[in-house]
């Protein structure tokens, strides 16, 4: 029994997990305990600190993996106008050393990435070989992170690009609109902005699904949101008749709420891609809507 105990560890896929506690990190690891065929590492700022270079190689010095799923970024849309280079260090430079380690190590990996690397001016939702051009900081220096996977080329290595992430973990825009809602008669919220809202628990359970089928000699590129199309303006007008609360909604322009980061004004991602080639289904963005506020009443 100790024998084949012992066999079962071995023959165990060993995954690291970066950014254990952003909201996809914080995903995966209650997502873990239901997939016993892998064996987690998740690590924090504390335990693999992206921004200290020097220290990553030396984190995989003495240990092995098979796979990296990166959900660690740095993700401050306006703020990264202003810390450009530590942006580009965590979503540029940490990245592109990942990539040659996965490459040297044999490693699969798994980048997150964003629709902020297109300038939102397309007129149909974005497949994976439109252009990029990216019109901020933050964009900039994810889209330099995966041109990096794709040239340091880790096999069976993939980079998903998603949007509008939100959770019961960390800060979103879900969290934010349940605590105005319940401080105010009323909001005024951007209608001129299109995209699809992303449960990151849908995208962390596609992710562990799809990892033993990723199969490629160079690294591909696939998009991920959930199902549907949406305004923010919607969206927070679905969030308060979910959750059942008062609170007038007021559609603004982008222009009347000026930011100091530019967002795109039309981000809807093509999913067909990760449809076809892994064969999942994508949950409608209201339905895992509804399942994230049911949630976020438990915890309270």
């Amino acid at each position: 029994m100790q024998i084949i105990l012992r066999l079962v560890i071995i023959c165990m896929r060993k995954i690291l997990v970066t950014g254990e506690n952003g909201q996809l990190g914080s995903e995966l690891k209650e997502l873990s305990v239901l997939y016993p065929q892998y064996q987690f590492t998740f690590t924090d700022r504390n335990t693999l600190d992206l921004t200290n270079l020097c220290k990553i190689e030396d984190y995989f010095d003495d240990k092995h993996f098979d796979s990296i799923i990166n959900c660690a970024a740095y993700t401050a849309v306006d703020k990264a106008q202003s810390e450009e280079d530590l942006a580009n260090t965590i979503n540029h430079r940490a990245v592109s050393l990942l990539a040659k380690i996965a490459k040297k190590k044999t490693i699969s990996l798994i980048h997150i990435s964003t629709d902020y690397v297109f300038d939102g001016q397309n007129y149909r939702p974005y497949i994976e070989t439109d252009p990029t051009d990216p019109q901020g900081v933050y964009g900039r220096t994810k889209r330099d992170g995966e041109n990096a996977i794709l040239e340091a080329s880790p096999h069976n290595s993939i980079i998903i690009r998603t949007s509008w992430v939100y959770s019961s973990f960390g800060n979103n825009f879900v969290k934010t609109m349940l605590r105005l809602g319940k401080e105010r008669d009323s909001l005024g919220v951007i209608f001129d902005q299109i995209g699809t809202p992303t449960y990151a628990r849908d995208l962390a359970k596609a992710l562990l699904d799809i990892l033993p089928k990723i199969k490629n000699n160079s690294p591909e590129i696939y998009h991920y949101s959930n199902d549907g199309v949406t305004s923010w303006y919607d969206f927070a007008s679905v969030i308060f008749e979910l959750s059942k609360i008062n609170c007038h909604v007021n559609p603004i322009t982008a222009e009347e709420y000026p930011l100091p980061a530019p967002r795109p004004h039309y981000s809807l991602l093509n999913k067909a891609k990760i449809k076809n080639d892994f064969g999942i289904t994508i949950p409608y963005w209201k339905n895992s809507l509804k399942e994230c506020i049911e949630l976020l009443g438990e915890k309270l």
